[in-house]
């Protein structure tokens, strides 16, 4: 039984240094595009921020979501969070599962970049959308009476550059269309029903999805129409933008230093080795001319018109 663990925990650990190999060679040609799509995580947290100095409490509007679900309340406002904590943690231990299983089909460097697209890209027309129109927040903090639902005007640069983490985000008012949650939670969903294998789990990720649709609105978090947007507005974005981007390498066929991309002098290393190979006449090219087969030999093209005379006799 020892022995056994021993000999797992060496592969595991074999297996964790290759695949750390790997991705730090991906991360070292994508790091721009990650910084950028991280540095954009940063610009939402700012505006969601700013919107917020906007923010007039008012009385809370009409909603069919309202009508038809009933209020959670105060007390029971965390379950919603859990739920979306639950789908968030569990997307970012699917991204590292290359590190760990053997069986693996994405890159964790590559898989973010693609997420980290698709974020962008929604989070830039969510910020055009709230700040077009600034809606009464439902939320309990953000209503009348509420100390919460206005802010001061701000003593200097750094406190709103700050954005009063992890407060400022949790009691935000005014981002409303549409809902950052749907954003992130139907992202993770859609990237892991293309890449992930398990069909179980894309049942049950969608079933999720839909489940924390009503429990946003029964806390009265967002409105109705902030989720039907993020629904119909996420699912475009992310269809359009991965038309755009180029396709993961799968990791099922083959191993992974094959799959890698090349990169500019490996790619320059390359043609110079295949050109000193013809220089010196050791091309490991194959001749593909047509051949003709006659009496069981196999005949150069060039040969045939004379072996034809032959045959007939001129």
């Amino acid at each position: 039984m020892t022995f056994y663990i021993a000999r797992e925990s060496s592969k595991l650990w074999r297996r964790i240094c290759t695949e750390t190999f790997i991705e730090i060679h991906l991360l070292a040609e994508k790091w721009k595009l990650l910084l950028a799509g991280l540095i954009c995580q940063y610009i939402h947290g700012l505006a969601a921020r700013g919107v917020h100095y906007l923010h007039r409490p008012g009385p809370t509007l009409q909603d069919m979501g309202f009508m038809l679900l009933p209020e959670l309340g105060r007390d029971k406002a965390y379950i919603s969070e859990t739920v979306f904590s639950f789908v968030f943690f569990s997307f970012v231990l699917w991204t590292f599962h290359p590190f760990i299983f053997q069986s693996k089909k994405i890159y964790t460097v590559l898989i973010w970049r693609r997420v980290l697209a698709f974020l962008v890209g929604s989070q830039a027309l969510r910020i055009v959308t709230f700040y077009s129109t600034q809606l009464p927040g439902p939320n309990y903090h953000c209503r009348e009476g509420s100390p919460l639902a206005t802010l001061p005007r701000p003593k200097n640069v750094a406190e709103v550059l700050l954005i009063n983490f992890p407060k400022g985000v949790i009691y935000g008012c005014g981002d409303l269309i549409f809902s950052s949650h749907m954003i992130f939670t139907l992202v993770f969903v859609l990237t892991y029903q293309k890449y992930g294998t398990k069909r179980i789990i894309k049942q049950l990720a969608w079933s999720i999805a839909v489940i924390q649709s009503f429990l946003i609105v029964a806390s009265r978090k967002h409105y109705s129409v902030d989720v039907v947007v993020a629904w119909y507005t996420v699912n475009l974005v992310v269809f359009f933008i991965d038309k755009k981007l180029p396709e993961l390498p799968d990791r099922t066929n083959g191993p992974s230093s094959q799959l890698l991309p090349l990169s500019t002098k490996d790619k320059d290393s390359r043609t110079k080795e295949e050109h000193l190979k013809l220089l010196n006449g050791n091309s490991d090219s194959t001749d593909r001319r047509p051949r003709t087969q006659l009496n069981g030999k196999i005949l150069e093209d060039l040969n045939t018109v004379h072996s034809d005379k032959e045959m007939n006799g001129t």
